[in-house]
C-alpha cells in the first residue's frame, strides 16, 4: 500500500493555505467552499445528506459517518476497500463495522476534476445515488469551486505491468505510460442484445470526462431487480437514477442516452475505483469485463511491491511523501438540497 505518513485524528484543526500567484496545475487542490446535497442511497433506499468540505494540502480524501457519534474520519486508500461486486465500499481501518458504500461516482468526478484533498461527510451508510452517474457530482464540484494549494501534486507512476484476472475471461491491468496521464481502454460483453459487446477508450481529463462519460448511468437487467430486492439491494433504484435493460431495449423514457452508454458507465466506475488511492495514476489501464472487485484487486497487486510504482512530480523527479498532520478549517456551506434540483440545474446548463 502507498504509505501516507498522515496522522489521523478525530478532531480537525489546521489551516488551508492557498497557492499564491498564478494557478499551477502541478499544485494540489481542494474545494473553494463546502457544499452539500440530499438524495437516497441506491441500495439502502435511505435518505442521506452528503457534505463536501475543503481540506489542507497533503491530507488526501477523508470520509466520516456523521450518523455514528463514535465515527472517526478515515483516509481513503485502496486497502480500505471491501470486496463488493455491485458498489465500491470503503471500511474504516479504525472501526471494522463502519462502512461507506457506493463511493465510485463521486470518486470519478473528483478524479476528473483533480480534487486532491477533501473531507466527505454523510449521515448514513451510503452516498446518495442522485442521477445514477457523475453529472450531479460534477455540478456540485463546479458550484463549490476549486482552490489551488501551496504544495506540489503527487502522482503515482506505474513502473512495470501489473495484471489480475477474474472469471469468464475478465481481466484488468496497469501498464507504464510515457506521460503523466491516465489512459483507459475498456470492453464489456453482456448477453442482453441491448448491450452486447462494447468498447471505449479515453485519456482522462475533465473536459472529456464531463462531455463523454459523466452522463452515463448505472445499469441493471430488469430480470435481476427482484433478486436484488430480495437481498436488500437496489431499494433506492428507479428509472430516474438507473438504466433498466430488458432484453433488446431500455425501459427508461427516452431509452439510452447513447448506444454505448453501458460501457461508458463501466469506464466511469473504473475512473472512480482507480481513485481509491487518493492519487492520480500515470499509467495505461486496460480491462475486459472488469468490475469493482477486480479493479480493487488490481490496485492491491500494484501496491504489493514498492518496485511496481513511484511517486512523481514529473517523470524526472521522485517526490518525497507528505509529513503534515491533517487539518480542516470550517467553511460556510453552499446548500443544494436535493438531487432533483441538481439534475435540473445541470440539464439547463448542458
Amino acid at each position: 500500500m502507498p504509505p501516507t505518513n498522515i496522522v489521523d485524528a478525530p478532531h480537525y484543526g489546521g489551516q488551508i493555505l492557498p497557492h499564491k500567484g498564478k494557478h499551477d496545475p502541478a499544485q494540489q487542490t481542494t474545494l473553494a467552499h463546502a457544499i452539500h446535497c440530499r438524495g437516497v442511497g441506491l441500495h439502502s433506499g435511505r435518505p442521506v445528506t452528503l457534505r463536501l468540505s475543503p481540506a489542507p494540502a497533503d491530507t488526501g480524501l477523508h470520509i466520516q459517518r456523521l450518523d455514528r457519534p463514535d465515527a472517526r474520519p478515515f483516509r481513503l486508500t485502496s486497502g480500505c476497500i471491501m470486496s463488493s461486486p455491485l458498489a465500491t465500499v470503503a471500511a474504516s481501518p479504525h472501526q471494522s463495522d463502519l462502512h461507506v458504500a457506493t463511493i465510485e461516482h463521486l470518486l470519478a468526478a473528483l478524479h476528473a476534476c483533480k480534487i486532491d484533498n477533501l473531507l466527505i461527510q454523510l449521515d448514513g451508510p451510503e452516498l446518495p445515488i442522485l442521477d445514477g452517474c457523475a453529472a450531479s457530482f460534477i455540478f456540485l464540484l463546479e458550484a463549490a469551486g476549486r482552490t489551488y494549494l501551496n504544495a506540489p501534486r503527487h502522482i503515482i507512476a506505474v513502473r512495470q505491468p501489473i495484471s489480475v484476472e477474474g472469471e469468464n475471461g475478465a481481466y484488468a491491468r496497469l501498464l507504464p505510460h510515457h506521460q503523466n496521464q491516465l489512459h483507459l481502454s475498456l470492453s464489456i460483453d453482456f448477453p442482453a442484445p441491448a448491450i452486447g459487446q462494447q468498447s471505449y477508450a479515453l485519456t482522462l481529463d475533465k473536459k472529456h470526462f464531463k462531455r463523454d462519460i459523466a452522463f452515463a448511468r448505472t445499469f441493471v437487467n430488469y430480470e435481476d431487480i427482484g433478486r436484488l430486492h430480495a437481498q436488500g439491494l437496489a431499494l433506492g433504484g428507479s428509472l430516474e437514477n438507473a438504466l433498466v435493460i430488458q432484453h433488446d431495449h431500455a425501459l427508461n423514457p427516452g431509452g439510452m442516452r447513447l448506444v454505448d452508454e453501458c460501457v461508458r458507465h463501466k469506464m466511469l466506475d473504473a475512473i472512480g475505483d482507480l481513485y481509491c488511492t487518493g492519487y492520480s495514476l500515470a499509467a495505461r489501464f486496460e480491462a475486459h469485463k472488469t468490475g469493482h472487485s477486480l479493479n480493487n484487486q488490481l490496485l492491491r497487486a500494484l501496491f504489493a511491491s514498492r518496485d511496481n510504482w513511484q511517486f512523481v512530480k514529473d517523470f524526472a523527479t521522485i517526490l518525497p511523501l507528505p509529513h503534515e498532520n491533517i487539518g480542516l478549517k470550517d467553511k460556510n456551506t453552499l446548500p443544494l438540497e436535493n438531487s432533483h434540483a441538481i439534475r435540473k440545474s445541470w440539464s439547463a446548463a448542458s
